[in-house]
């Protein structure tokens, strides 16, 4: 399985948020099967977000999207995020 893990930092979370919400059908549209959002306790503005992907090309193209790039502007997202793409290679047990 591949995975996208996109580091944001936001002005406001609480305004930050819904833009995010809102984008739910353009990341579903682009291969998006759906995943995790994390917040960093020490810094509440520091978003992590975990996406499982169906195709790296497709998760590629996503975060070089124009619609990509001015979604987060409009949801106030203050620093260029980082993207990392990343391959399941296995499952650590409990």
């Amino acid at each position: 399985m591949l995975h996208l893990l996109i580091h944001h930092k936001v002005h406001d979370y609480a305004k930050w948020k819904p833009g995010f919400d809102g984008f739910a059908a353009t990341q579903k549209a682009n291969g998006s099967k759906g995943g995790y959002l994390f917040r960093i306790t020490d810094a509440p503005n520091e978003i992590l977000i975990l996406l499982e992907w169906d195709d790296l090309e497709k998760a590629r193209r996503f975060t070089q999207s124009q619609d990509l790039r001015e979604g987060m502007q409009r949801a106030g997202v203050s620093v260029q995020p980082e993207f990392y793409f990343l391959e399941e290679v296995e499952r650590v047990p409990e």
